[in-house]
């Protein structure tokens, strides 16, 4: 099955921008959590991402089921490792982290899970995970042991960005990483989004709708919405597309 990402390809035809909340486990309190299920509900978000660069809690179904019972939204798991992959979601980023050459990232941790993922019903959505320097050291480069991209590089974002589609990715994502002090630049989205075809997705660092739309306008497909919303559940309410 595959209807998610045909979804995310479509709404890429028609120019329909699309938006992520993104959820880690470690992070959840729990007895705010059906509010923080209406305030998405609430949102103009249209997928919930779940997932971290470590997750300890052994929560994962625990949460996912409790956002299914309120909540109509995709479900799609963004793994920092195999531990965290769930039958209860719909769909799985099956990141590969272009931007580092740690092998564990590139592919190890990729042959761990395909034997899970082969007997699991969730749709695979081969991704292209590059992460862009973003003014501190963030979680995903602590614990894949990577180098962020340079921000000023353009060429060579651009370089691992086609490599990441003609290796046969579906979707590249550009990543700033949870809590970054500066968002994916906006000449390195745009050069990105002119030069490859597959769908785009943004995250990191994005505080605001102002910093929603600037990436929109740039040319990214889905945006992700992590440590703002985390920190302010009604992030959304001063929103408008």
């Amino acid at each position: 099955m595959t209807e998610i990402y045909s979804q995310i390809l479509k709404a890429k035809v028609e120019n329909r921008k699309l938006l992520a909340v993104l959820l880690d486990p470690d992070k959840i309190i729990w007895d705010q959590l059906n509010h923080q299920i209406d305030r998405i509900n609430q949102s103009p978000a249209t997928h919930v991402f779940i997932g971290g660069s470590l997750v300890e809690s052994g929560r994962m179904d625990e949460l996912i089921e409790a956002i299914k019972q309120k909540c109509n939204l995709p479900i799609v798991l963004f793994p920092g490792n195999p531990s965290q992959i769930s039958n209860k979601a719909d769909a799985i980023l099956f990141l590969s982290l272009l931007s580092g050459r740690n092998p564990d990232y590139l592919i190890g941790h990729q042959v761990a899970a395909a034997p899970v993922l082969k007997k699991s019903s969730l749709e695979i959505i081969s991704t292209g995970y590059l992460l862009i320097e973003s003014g501190s050291e963030t979680a995903v480069a602590r614990v894949s042991k990577t180098r962020p991209m340079d921000r000023d590089n353009l060429e060579l974002v651009v370089a691992t960005a086609q490599a990441g589609e003609m290796l046969g990715n579906k979707l590249i994502y550009l990543e700033a990483g949870s809590g970054a002090r500066k968002a994916v630049p906006l000449q390195l989205i745009e050069s990105v989004s002119r030069n490859v075809a597959i769908p785009l997705i943004v995250g990191g660092g994005i505080m605001d709708a102002v910093g929603i739309q600037i990436a929109y306008n740039a040319g990214a497909d889905l945006v992700v919405i992590g440590t703002a919303f985390e920190k302010d559940f009604n992030f959304f309410n001063s929103y408008n597309q």
